[in-house]
């Protein structure tokens, strides 16, 4: 089994939460992919192993995994919340055009929370950086 789903299950146990078929193939899906999913996306990609879960199923989970600190949410104001299980400190590239979420590290933002919590004298708990253009494939598919 995967490092990093191991380690969450054994969180998971540690807080008390039951682990349920739905819930471990959800927390799989999310740490086995890249694309920082919607939770229709995720519904859709397991209901063929899973006909009888819900949508809702898939919010609730991951609520919880949100909670105890194993995903993070992340809103884009009118468009469907996406959801990250890589909880290192990342930045984000938001394709305006389709859609398309990827990751990228920025060294110099690392000490971004120390030196606004020094200028401002707030107690910073996370920050959220992220930049917005059009990717390579919609680029070249404007070109075209």
């Amino acid at each position: 089994m995967d490092e990093r789903l191991e380690q969450a299950l054994q969180k998971l146990r540690q807080l008390g939460v039951r682990m349920t078929p739905q819930r471990h193939a959800i927390l799989a899906y999310l740490l086995n992919t890249m694309s920082h999913p919607t939770a229709d996306e995720i519904y859709k990609a397991l209901a063929p192993q899973f006909p009888s879960m819900s949508v809702a199923t898939v919010y609730n989970n991951l609520k919880v995994f949100i909670e105890v600190g194993l995903v993070r949410e992340m809103t884009y104001g009118d468009h469907s919340s996406r959801f990250d299980a890589d909880m290192s400190d990342h930045y984000h590239a938001l394709c305006e055009e389709c859609g398309k979420l990827v990751d990228f590290a920025y060294k110099p933002l690392d000490d971004l929370e120390k030196t606004a919590g020094q200028e401002t004298g707030f107690l910073v708990k996370s920050h959220r950086v992220e930049v917005y253009g059009i990717c390579a494939e919609c680029a070249t598919a404007k070109r075209a």
